[in-house]
């Protein structure tokens, strides 16, 4: 029997009353396991009204009853990390490993949460003019919505929803469709840690049930991660209806190796970044530039490591990668690679028409590696997100620099070198919002904010971090005079309002 994913609105398990559901496939075979509910606009509604309702109490509750229940949710969540994992392997594809990984990631941001009294504490400057007190304090903005990509599907709901919900907000996810379970589950685990009913929904659907929540009046403010033309959509259609928006966008993230590095470690950490969840996250690096005479035994130590590469289910212990959500994904990303030689790339490695025994309907591909890349090619030009690298030539650094710089994407970026001074001038010059120096996939800690640059990021606030927490919040300034009990009162003056 098919496995149905419904809504969860009002603290409880809303069965779709549209009619409409999407398959949930398990990429690893090919077949349909599970359907889940498409909202329609009226269900979108119900679950903007639990939340809106539910904010009249929450947005007045006190910070120690909201950090006491994502303390117990942070209990629970490290308990069952595991059943989540598994939820994740089973409708995106990504080995246990991985899927565990992006759970702990998710915790991180839940632990900044916890501590979120430390992060709305206010300002007070006392005796700014005689008896006079001025106060900076911060407070939630209503109800704020989500909407998620498929390949993090617990840690990117996690980036938004702990922090929103600590600040004193009611929040409405719309995850993908690709794979709906594991916000599901978290969703029952924050009820069960004592979270009040509707502070936290979850509606599932596709253009209808976004569309809703940006023109929804009731939203205050919209979350988002995805590609650039919807992060683009995203932010100009929420915007236009006066929501506070964060879109986060696409990326090329490029690699500078300079002559002076460790190639090993610069191979290793290439093929980490790149073929890690099978290229399927915005921060994999896509692009290596390698500098002067580094390029033909570092693409030799590459493809080395990239043919050991075992490709299998992602329940499967001894897999170190696993296939991609779709079948239609898996077929665009290998057009790419099949293209490449007549747009002047050199084809090391072709794993576009790789198969797994015994698992022959799955949406699988191999490892792909690509030399001497122009900047024309669409390889390059396009963010594949799958298991494809590109490497590129630059005689110089400055060269590599400009070279980089020149993408239209800014999401994240890294140089291996040994010298100090080389690596300093990168991370003042290079056009990116998050860089590693000897770190492939520089994704910030929870309590610094993630984000990129250009057309990888459409908003002025970056997610998590100090960021996140001024995004699920709005400021207010309160100027006090209290009169001495010795004076008289002071009569009308109709002047401009005096400091002294």
């Amino acid at each position: 029997m098919t496995k149905i994913v419904n809504h969860w609105i009002g603290g409880k398990s809303a069965e779709g009353a549209s009619g409409t559901f999407g398959p949930v496939t398990d990429p690893a075979t090919g077949v349909v396991t599970t359907k889940v509910a498409f909202a329609s606009v009226d269900e979108v509604d119900a679950a903007v009204a639990s939340a809106k309702e539910a904010f009249l109490t929450w947005g007045q509750s006190s910070l120690a009853q909201r950090t006491t229940i994502l303390f117990r949710f942070r209990a629970l969540l490290d308990a069952h990390r595991d059943e989540i994992a598994e939820l994740i392997t089973a409708e995106h594809g990504k080995v246990h490993s991985d899927a565990l990984g992006e759970v702990a990631r998710g915790l991180e941001i839940v632990d900044l949460a916890c501590g979120i009294n430390v992060q709305l504490k206010g300002e007070l400057s006392t005796q700014v003019a005689s008896r006079v007190d001025v106060a900076s304090l911060r407070q939630p903005l209503g109800v704020v919505a989500g909407i998620t990509p498929f390949n993090f599907p617990a840690m990117v709901p996690m980036w938004m929803f702990p922090l929103a919900i600590a600040c004193g907000n009611t929040f409405v996810l719309k995850p993908s469709e690709k794979d709906p379970s594991a916000s599901v589950r978290l969703a029952e685990l924050l009820t069960e840690a004592g979270l009040p009913d509707g502070v936290l929904n979850v509606v599932h659907g596709d253009k209808v049930a976004v569309d809703r929540l940006l023109e929804h009046p009731d939203v205050k403010a919209v979350s988002f991660v995805g590609s650039t033309p919807i992060a683009r959509y995203i932010h100009t259609t929420a915007s236009a209806n006066g929501k506070r928006v964060q879109a986060l966008g696409g990326a090329k993230n490029h690699m500078l190796v300079l002559p002076d590095a460790d190639l090993d470690a610069a191979a290793d950490a290439a093929v980490s970044a790149a073929y890690g969840s099978a290229g399927e996250r915005c921060m994999a690096i896509s692009a290596v530039v390698a500098v002067g005479s580094v390029g033909d035994e570092l693409v030799d130590k590459i493809r080395e490591r990239a043919e050991k590469i075992k490709i299998g289910p992602g329940n499967d212990p001894t897999s170190e990668m696993g296939p991609l959500i779709t079948k239609v994904h898996r077929d665009k990303v290998a057009s790419y690679v099949e293209g490449a030689a007549a747009e002047g790339c050199e084809v090391v490695l072709d794993g576009s028409g790789y198969t797994v025994d015994g698992f022959e309907d799955g949406h699988w591909i191999g490892i792909s590696l690509l030399d001497k890349v122009p900047t024309s090619a669409k390889a390059y030009q396009d963010e594949i997100f799958g298991p494809v690298l590109c490497v590129l030539r630059a005689e110089t650094y400055e060269e590599g620099i400009a070279l980089i710089n020149a993408s239209p994407f800014g999401n994240g970026t890294a140089i291996f070198t040994r010298d100090g001074g080389a690596a300093r001038r990168f991370q003042l010059e290079v056009e990116a919002g998050m860089v590693g120096v000897n770190v492939p996939i520089p994704v910030p800690v929870g309590y610094h904010s993630f984000g990129g640059w250009k057309d990888s990021l459409f908003g002025d606030h970056h997610i998590y971090g100090n960021d996140g927490t001024h995004f699920y919040t709005r400021g207010k300034v309160v100027t006090t005079r209290w009169p001495d009990p010795a004076d008289g009162p002071a009569g009308v003056d109709l002047g401009f309002p005096r400091n002294h």
